[in-house]
This record gives C-alpha cells, structure tokens and sequence, in this order.
C-alpha cells in the first residue's frame, strides 16, 4: 500500500493501476504516450522514473495539448507551455481538495500551529533593518525590494543558459 495525491473525484473503495497497460482512468498513472491528447493530468515526472515533479497542489491540473516526436506538449497551470519527454509518467485528472486555498485561518494561532512565523513588512522597520525602512511619518518604501536589496517585484531571476529553456515553448504569463 502507498499514499498517494488524491485526484478529484476519486471514489473509496476503487482500485488504481500503474503502468503502460493501465486504463486512462481517473486515478491511473501511465506513460504520457499512453494518455488520450486533451485529457487533464497532475503528478508529472520531468524525467523518467525519477517521481512527480510537476502539478501536485491542491486543485490544480495540467493538460496533454499534443505530441512532438519523442515529446509531448503540456500546458501546466501557471500558463506556461513546455515540453517533457512521452515515457515520462502522470496521472489522470485533476488533485482534489480544490477548496483548500478559500480556507481562512482566522486567528494568528492557527498559522503559528503550521509553522509560520509573523511577517512584518518592510516598510514599517528601520533603516538599518530594511532597505524599504525609514522615513518621517508614514513613507511608502519606494521600489519594493527584499531584506538583501534585491528588487523584489518584476526581476526575472531564471538563469539565462539553464539548459531545460529549449523544452519551454511558451513562458508563463504575468
């Protein structure tokens, strides 16, 4: 037995398979040369047998828009398009609990239960403390920038000659 993401949909007591020989079926993961073009998937592998990468938070899925020889092209939920390599793996629909980002946490408490510590913004500190700090009375903060000075808004920061650019056939939208 093994746990896996929950795809949306799923109903208990309902048997799941994997592999090449698997049904193209909710819950089913198979080599995306096996998926029906236009299905929805989640839980994809950049390469092959290394595990899902791609598309696993709550709600979200990509799709298998076409085939390229040995590739195929996915549209992934940011909007971007890329390629990945067919013997790749993947499941089929999308992950559940799409509900999970209209949740609340209402009160400071309950995110302190998950770990995250209080945020101060920036422009509420000193100048010794953040590049964003200072000024008399309440001062904007000018360009939004991070502890270190970095821009923090707008500054593409993916690396120029990183080789897995030529798989990327559209870049996300703004």
């Amino acid at each position: 037995k093994r746990y896996i993401i929950a795809p949306n949909g799923l109903q208990v007591g309902a048997t799941l398979m994997s592999g090449e020989t698997a049904a193209p079926e909710i819950g089913n993961t198979l080599p995306l040369q096996n998926i029906p073009v236009g299905t929805v998937i989640h839980n994809i592998e950049l390469r092959p047998g290394q595990g899902a990468a791609l598309v696993r938070s709550a709600g979200n899925f990509a799709q298998l828009t076409s085939r390229e020889g040995k590739y195929c092209v996915i549209k992934l939920p940011s909007g971007e398009v890329r390629q990945i390599l067919s013997t790749c793996k993947a499941t089929i629909g999308s992950v559940g609990n799409s509900d999970h980002g209209l949740e609340r946490s209402g009160k400071a408490g309950r995110s302190r239960w998950q770990g995250r510590r209080p945020r101060n913004r920036g422009v509420v500190m000193n100048p010794v403390d953040h590049p964003m700090g200072g000024g008399e009375g309440r001062a904007s903060g000018g360009h939004p920038r991070s502890r270190k000075g970095l821009y923090a808004k707008g500054l593409k920061t993916r690396a120029p000659k990183k080789q897995s650019s030529k798989y990327i056939i559209e870049r996300r939208k703004k």
